[in-house]
């Protein structure tokens, strides 16, 4: 049931949302499902509390569950990436899919830079190195990025900051976008093959569809120059982490920088966390104490931008 005086109930997927977000909720109950939220939690929560709207934190929404409310109107993603959602479903019943788009773009495209450059400047081998009491001074040698070519899979708001940073240190940008019109002065458009053919550095900056799963792959690593970097701070399922994990054993690739992967969370003992020349981040690259703020009211303003547009129609 409604708490007294409320227009509707917004199911959370997560445990909180910014100050700033649950105050343009105030006029809506606010329901938070938890941190790891099952299909069998959010098809309970939703056929309890029959919410107008779903805020997706983690976990995925199914038809299933957009079935168990006759209410639903709307289904907001908290973040940009909405594949946790299944939008063909939502779109047969009628259920609007959104996105905050642009709110993490700054603090993913920061983070993109912080595996980028670990993996360059080996920092995570030297600090343990240190730690260990060694002195690699006179044996080791980062890889100078001035110079070099960067690549980019995606040329939206996260590519495009990337690609700015990387003018600004002297690098060379070329990137790969088939919904792309134009690029920002200095970045050149190319096809998926001179990508992969011509970087030093590949980052992957576009969505998960079923046309690009596991386009990082045995024959695409192949292509790619000896030595190279792969960073993916996007979606997981974009790499095949067995093709990945030969490439760094074998020397194809000098180093890759992961924030996102096929199975989230990690159930067991994964084989990336053997790999040496890895660096792992757990899915965080668009947490920050600005993007949690931004993605939050982006969420919660869509929520407000369907719903009550069409309760002011009916």
């Amino acid at each position: 049931m409604t708490a007294a005086g409320k227009k509707g109930v917004v199911l959370v997927t997560g445990t909180d949302l910014a100050p700033q977000a649950v105050e343009i909720l105030r006029d809506y109950e606010l329901v938070f499902a938890g941190a790891k939220p099952t299909e069998e939690d959010l098809l309970k929560l939703s056929a309890q509390h029959q919410p107008v709207a779903i805020i997706v934190r983690y976990g995925s929404v199914t038809g299933r569950i957009m079935d168990a409310s006759k209410a639903l109107r709307v289904i907001s993603k908290h973040g940009t990436g909405i594949d946790t959602i299944d939008s063909k479903a939502a779109q047969e019943r009628g259920i609007a899919v959104k996105a905050a788009v642009g709110a993490n773009a700054p603090a993913v495209a920061e983070h993109t830079w912080a595996l980028i450059f670990a993996c360059a400047k080996n920092v995570v081998g030297l600090d343990g190195r240190m730690r260990q009491g060694y002195w690699d001074k006179s044996t080791h040698k980062s890889v100078e990025l001035q110079g070099r070519t960067l690549g980019l899979v995606g040329l939206g708001a996260i590519g495009r900051r990337v690609g700015l940073t990387a003018l600004s240190l002297g690098m060379h940008v070329i990137a790969h976008d088939p919904f792309a019109r134009e690029a920002p002065a200095g970045v050149e458009l190319v096809d998926l093959d001179t990508v992969f053919a011509q970087s030093d550095v590949l980052s992957l900056h576009c969505p998960l569809t079923d046309e690009n799963k596991r386009m990082i792959n045995a024959q695409s690593l192949a292509r790619m120059k000896d030595g190279a970097i792969l960073v993916n701070t996007a979606r997981g399922g974009l790499i095949d982490e067995q093709a990945l994990i030969e490439a760094l054993d074998s020397g194809k690739l000098r180093a890759a920088g992961l924030d996102s992967f096929a199975q989230e969370p990690f159930t067991a003992q994964h084989p990336l966390q053997n790999i040496g020349n890895v660096v792992l981040s757990p899915h965080i690259g668009g947490v920050s104490d600005r993007a949690y703020v931004a993605m939050g009211t982006g969420a919660a303003s869509n929520v407000l931008a369907v719903v009550e547009t069409e309760q002011a129609l009916a």
